[in-house]
């Protein structure tokens, strides 16, 4: 008798995990949010992170960002020791110090920007990038020390400046501080103009708050990647303050170039060669601009906490 009621007993397995469900390694794939197809991280990366159906540029680190742009992937980093001492012993939901010890070991970074010098098609440069997953990319009192300093040293060296902006805006967790490094750096960038020196600014996804509103719009040629949002405030914040719908496309590099705000929008795959172009008419114009040295000269960077 027990033998034919086990027939009728349902017998119950454990679900299984998602990992289990999933014979895919994580990280393996990622999914477009642009024509949704699946591709392999290993042929993003090939592609400088840009699909490669439709041409949706993923987000690129300060890292990646650095290697596709200087020669044979070779650069000098500068005043990588700054870190912020947290000036206002900020906290929200956490400590200031906190979280700021969380980016750092994740990151591996000390903060938002790097500083870099190299070359660029055999033109020496000088290479800021931003680093999102630092805080969104936040700008505070190290970030624009850093960026200051980066165009103090285009001055010095006579090269020229190319600043990669990725970011929240300004970091308000360092208060009138960080707002201050507007100021401080738009003041620099007129000296590196009156001094006939080139300074490209590159507007990616996104680009917002106060770096818009000051170094990132600044450029003698300013250029966009496409479908970036470029802003101070957000389109929600617009709307719901202005009472009205915002044009399709609002805030999105297209639009701006539209509109005068840019001077052109470059899929990632040709910035370089875009680069390469705008710096040797750049060179030849401005006939002040160091050409020919490939070391930097002058004592070695020094190096301090803020």
């Amino acid at each position: 008798m027990c033998g034919y009621m086990a027939w009728f007993k349902k017998t119950h397995k454990p679900m299984a995990s998602a990992a289990e469900k999933s014979r895919v390694p994580e990280g393996l794939m990622a999914k477009c949010p642009g024509c949704a197809k699946v591709i392999y991280n290993k042929d993003l990366a090939v592609n400088l992170n840009v699909c490669p159906n439709c041409a949706h540029h993923f987000r690129l680190g300060a890292m990646e960002r650095l290697r596709s742009l200087f020669d044979n992937e070779k650069w000098t980093e500068h005043f990588a020791n700054l870190s912020s001492n947290d000036p206002l012993k900020f906290k929200d939901t956490k400590p200031y110090s906190e979280r700021l010890r969380e980016n750092i070991n994740r990151t591996g970074l000390k903060d938002s920007m790097i500083v870099a010098t190299g070359q660029l098609s055999g033109m020496n440069v000088v290479i800021c990038a931003m680093e999102y997953n630092f805080i969104g990319g936040s700008m505070g009192v190290v970030s624009g020390e850093k960026t200051t300093r980066a165009v103090e040293l285009s001055l010095k060296n006579r090269q020229p400046l190319i600043i990669v902006s990725c970011s929240g805006g300004a970091r308000m967790m360092e208060g009138a501080l960080s707002l201050m490094q507007m100021a401080k750096i738009s003041a620099a960038l007129a000296r590196l103009d009156r001094a006939k020196l080139p300074f490209i600014s590159i507007l990616t996804d996104p680009t917002t708050g106060g770096v818009t509103a000051s170094y990132a719009m600044l450029g003698d040629l300013n250029i966009a990647e496409p479908r970036a949002l470029i802003g101070f405030a957000g389109p929600r914040v617009i709307e719901q303050t202005i009472r009205q719908k915002l044009p399709e496309g609002f805030q999105r590099s297209e639009f701006l170039l539209e509109h005068g705000m840019l001077d052109l929008v470059v899929d990632r795959r040709k910035l370089k060669t875009t680069l390469t172009h705008a710096l040797r008419f750049m060179v030849t114009v401005g006939s002040s601009v160091s050409k020919n040295t490939t070391e930097l000269s002058g004592p070695p960077q020094t190096e301090s906490h803020l």
